[in-house]
C-alpha cells in the first residue's frame, strides 16, 4: 500500500514537472510588452500620423474642387465611362464632388472600422494606424477611384445621406469649441483658492465683447443699408440679442460664470452670422460682394477667400477629429504610459463626417444646381444652415451655464422631500 502511494505521488510530481515546463516554454514564448523607449516612439508616430491623414484630407478637397470647376475640361478620361452618363456629365460639376467625397468617407470610414477598438500602443490596431502608408496608399487609391464607377442614383442617394452626415459633423465641431471656450475660461479666469490675477481674464474679456459689438455695427453697415434688407436686419439684430442674453446669464448671481466665457461666444456667434450673410446670393442693395461676385471667374480676393475657406474646412476637422476627450462620458480616467494619446476611431469617424460637410459646402447644401467657380458655401441653403448653426450654438452654450444651476436645484429638492418623509416618520 505504501509503494503504491509512493508511485502516485512521483507520478503527480512528474506531470507538474512536466506542465511547469510547459508552461516556462509558453511563457518564454509569449513576445515581451514594449518597454517606455518604444512608447515613445509609439506615440510619436502616432501624433505625426495625424498630419499625414490632414494632408489626405486637404487633398481630397482639392481634388473636389478641381473636379467641380476643371474636371470637363482636363479629364477627358471620364467620359468613357458608362456611370458618368453623356460625354461624362455626371462625373463633374456637383456629381464629381459627390464622388470625391464619397470616395474620402469609404476611406476614413475603413479607418474608423480598422482602429474604432484601439486603447494600447502595443495593439495591432495602433500600428495600423500609425505605419503601413504604402498600403493605405493603395486603399485611397481605390477608394477614389471606386465612386466613378457608381451609378448616379447611388450618387444622389450618398448626397441627401451626406445632409445628415454634414450636419452631425457641425453638432461635433460645435461641442468642441464650447469645450475649448469653458476650458479657456477656467484657465483664464481667477481662482480665489489659488488667488490668481483676474487682469487677463478682464482683459480678453473686454477685447471680445468690443469685437463683437463693432461686428454687429459693421453687419448693419455694409449689410443692412437700407429698410428694404429686412432679413439682413433680422439676422444681425438676433444676433445682438443673443449677444445680450448670454452676458446676462452668465453674470447671474446663481450662474457667476464671468464674462470670459461669454465673451468670446458672443464673437463666435457674430462671426457664424456674418458668415450666413456672406453666404447669400449677391443682392444689389444688400450685398456688397455683388461686383466681386458677379466676375465670375473671381478676383484674387475670391481666390484667396476660396483658399481660406478650403484652409478652414481642414483645420477645422483636425482639430475636432484630436478633441476627443470632449466627447468623453467618464473624464477623470487615469491616462496610462500605453494608451493611445488620442482616439484613433473618434478621429477617423470626424475626418469620414468631414468629407461630407466639405461636399456640402462644395456644391452650397444644394443637389440640384452648379455653383460658380472659385466660389465655396454661397446661396440660400448655406445662409440658412449657419444661421440654424448659430442659433444652436447659443442654445448649447446656454444650456450649458444654466444645466448646473437645474441639476442642484433638483438635488436640494431631493434632499428637501428625504427630509420631509424622515420628519413625518
Amino acid at each position: 500500500m505504501v509503494e503504491s502511494l509512493e508511485i502516485v505521488v512521483e507520478n503527480k510530481f512528474a506531470e507538474g514537472k512536466e506542465g511547469s515546463l510547459e508552461v516556462t516554454q509558453w511563457e518564454e514564448a509569449e513576445p515581451a510588452k514594449p518597454t517606455h523607449a518604444n512608447y515613445s516612439v509609439e506615440k510619436k508616430n502616432s501624433l505625426q500620423a495625424r498630419y499625414a491623414y490632414g494632408f489626405i484630407f486637404l487633398l481630397t478637397n482639392l481634388m473636389a474642387w478641381f473636379v467641380r470647376d476643371y474636371g470637363h475640361k482636363v479629364l477627358v478620361v471620364l467620359r468613357d465611362l458608362k456611370a458618368c452618363g453623356t460625354e461624362g456629365r455626371d462625373c463633374f460639376r456637383t456629381e464629381g464632388v459627390l464622388r470625391v467625397s464619397l470616395g474620402c468617407f469609404i476611406f476614413f470610414s475603413l479607418m474608423f472600422v480598422t482602429t474604432f477598438r484601439s486603447c494600447k500602443l502595443y495593439e495591432a490596431c495602433n500600428a495600423w494606424h500609425s505605419r503601413w502608408w504604402a498600403l493605405k496608399i493603395v486603399i485611397l487609391i481605390v477608394s477614389m477611384g471606386v465612386p466613378f464607377f457608381i451609378s448616379l442614383d447611388f450618387i444622389r442617394l450618398y448626397g441627401e445621406v451626406a445632409r445628415i452626415g454634414a450636419g452631425i459633423f457641425l453638432v461635433l465641431q460645435l461641442i468642441s469649441v464650447i469645450q475649448f471656450i469653458t476650458w479657456w475660461n477656467n484657465y483664464w479666469m481667477p481662482d480665489t483658492k489659488l488667488k490668481h490675477s483676474s487682469f487677463l481674464g478682464l482683459l480678453m474679456s473686454t477685447i471680445f465683447y468690443i469685437a463683437s459689438i463693432c461686428g454687429i455695427v459693421v453687419m448693419y453697415l455694409s449689410y443692412a443699408p437700407g429698410h428694404s434688407c429686412t432679413l439682413n436686419i433680422f439676422f444681425i439684430t438676433w444676433t445682438a440679442i443673443l449677444l445680450k442674453v448670454m452676458m446676462l446669464v452668465s453674470l447671474h448671481s446663481k450662474v457667476n460664470r464671468g464674462l470670459l466665457s461669454s465673451g468670446i461666444m458672443s464673437s463666435y456667434v457674430v462671426f457664424l452670422c456674418w458668415s450666413a450673410i456672406r453666404s447669400e446670393p449677391a443682392i444689389e442693395k444688400c450685398s456688397p460682394q455683388k461686383t466681386i461676385s458677379g466676375t465670375g471667374n473671381g478676383d484674387w480676393t475670391t481666390i484667396f477667400g476660396f483658399l481660406i475657406a478650403i484652409c478652414s474646412i481642414v483645420m477645422a476637422t483636425f482639430s475636432t477629429g484630436i478633441d476627443s476627450q470632449s466627447f468623453q462620458f467618464c473624464k477623470n480616467k487615469v491616462q496610462s504610459e500605453d494608451d493611445i494619446p488620442y482616439n484613433y476611431g473618434f478621429f477617423h469617424f470626424t475626418f469620414s463626417m468631414g468629407a461630407m460637410y466639405f461636399a456640402m459646402l462644395f456644391i452650397s447644401w444644394d443637389l440640384h444646381n452648379s455653383t460658380r467657380k472659385w466660389s465655396i458655401d454661397v446661396g440660400w441653403a448655406s445662409t440658412w444652415v449657419k444661421i440654424v448653426n448659430e442659433w444652436f450654438a447659443a442654445a448649447i452654450y446656454l444650456w450649458t451655464l444654466i444645466s448646473p444651476v437645474v441639476r442642484r436645484a433638483k438635488i436640494m429638492d431631493h434632499e428637501e422631500s428625504v427630509q420631509h418623509m424622515d420628519n413625518l416618520a
